[in-house]
Protein backbone atom coordinates (compact mmCIF):
# COMPACT_ATOMS: atom_id res chain seq x y z
CA UNK A 1 0.00 0.00 0.00
CA UNK A 2 1.32 3.30 -1.15
CA UNK A 3 0.69 6.16 1.70
CA UNK A 4 0.90 9.63 0.44
CA UNK A 5 2.65 12.22 2.99
CA UNK A 6 1.62 15.74 3.40
CA UNK A 7 4.15 18.43 3.16
CA UNK A 8 6.78 18.04 5.83
CA UNK A 9 6.10 20.24 8.59
CA UNK A 10 8.39 23.26 9.99
CA UNK A 11 9.64 22.29 13.79
CA UNK A 12 9.13 24.59 16.21
CA UNK A 13 11.54 25.86 18.74
CA UNK A 14 11.43 28.41 21.32
CA UNK A 15 13.58 31.92 22.20
CA UNK A 16 14.81 31.83 25.82
CA UNK A 17 11.97 34.65 26.48
CA UNK A 18 9.16 32.65 24.70
CA UNK A 19 10.28 29.93 26.55
CA UNK A 20 10.11 31.45 29.92
CA UNK A 21 6.71 32.94 28.63
CA UNK A 22 5.07 29.28 27.76
CA UNK A 23 5.94 28.23 31.31
CA UNK A 24 4.31 31.05 32.76
CA UNK A 25 0.80 29.87 30.92
CA UNK A 26 -1.64 27.82 33.80
CA UNK A 27 -4.79 27.74 32.14
CA UNK A 28 -5.35 24.73 29.92
CA UNK A 29 -7.42 26.50 27.57
CA UNK A 30 -4.67 28.48 26.97
CA UNK A 31 -2.07 26.06 26.35
CA UNK A 32 -5.07 24.50 23.60
CA UNK A 33 -4.97 27.93 21.84
CA UNK A 34 -1.34 28.48 21.52
CA UNK A 35 -1.00 24.53 20.44
CA UNK A 36 -3.76 25.49 17.66
CA UNK A 37 -1.99 28.35 16.38
CA UNK A 38 1.85 26.18 16.57
CA UNK A 39 0.60 23.83 14.72
CA UNK A 40 -1.10 26.66 11.68
CA UNK A 41 2.88 27.75 12.02
CA UNK A 42 4.44 24.58 11.58
CA UNK A 43 2.42 23.58 8.11
CA UNK A 44 2.44 26.99 6.69
CA UNK A 45 5.61 29.04 7.90
CA UNK A 46 4.79 32.25 5.57
CA UNK A 47 1.30 32.53 7.31
CA UNK A 48 1.57 35.27 9.60
CA UNK A 49 2.16 39.16 8.03
CA UNK A 50 5.58 40.23 7.70
CA UNK A 51 6.98 42.86 10.68
CA UNK A 52 8.94 46.14 8.87
CA UNK A 53 12.71 45.75 9.80
CA UNK A 54 16.03 45.41 9.04
CA UNK A 55 16.14 43.19 6.32
CA UNK A 56 20.16 42.02 6.79
CA UNK A 57 18.45 39.99 10.14
CA UNK A 58 15.88 36.75 9.66
CA UNK A 59 12.79 38.17 8.70
CA UNK A 60 9.93 38.79 12.02
CA UNK A 61 6.67 37.79 11.10
CA UNK A 62 3.64 38.20 13.13
CA UNK A 63 0.95 35.44 13.25
CA UNK A 64 -2.54 36.42 14.79
CA UNK A 65 -4.98 34.02 15.24
CA UNK A 66 -8.50 36.07 16.42
CA UNK A 67 -10.48 33.17 17.28
CA UNK A 68 -8.28 31.59 19.79
CA UNK A 69 -6.76 35.35 20.43
CA UNK A 70 -3.44 34.18 20.06
CA UNK A 71 -0.65 36.37 18.81
CA UNK A 72 3.36 35.12 18.26
CA UNK A 73 6.06 36.99 16.65
CA UNK A 74 8.33 34.43 15.28
CA UNK A 75 10.89 33.89 12.06
CA UNK A 76 11.64 30.98 9.68
CA UNK A 77 14.72 29.91 9.51
CA UNK A 78 16.94 28.44 6.20
CA UNK A 79 15.81 25.38 7.07
CA UNK A 80 11.80 26.23 7.50
CA UNK A 81 12.47 25.77 10.89
CA UNK A 82 10.35 28.47 13.22
CA UNK A 83 11.55 29.94 16.18
CA UNK A 84 9.08 31.40 18.42
CA UNK A 85 10.67 34.67 19.32
CA UNK A 86 10.05 36.78 22.63
CA UNK A 87 6.57 37.19 22.54
CA UNK A 88 3.52 34.71 22.92
CA UNK A 89 0.11 36.75 23.79
CA UNK A 90 -2.67 34.19 24.64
Amino acid sequence: MNRQHGPRRAQITFADAAAKQLEAITSEAEHHALNRALVVISVDPHIGETLPGDTSSPQLRQYTDEIERVRLLYWVTALRTVAVGAYIEV
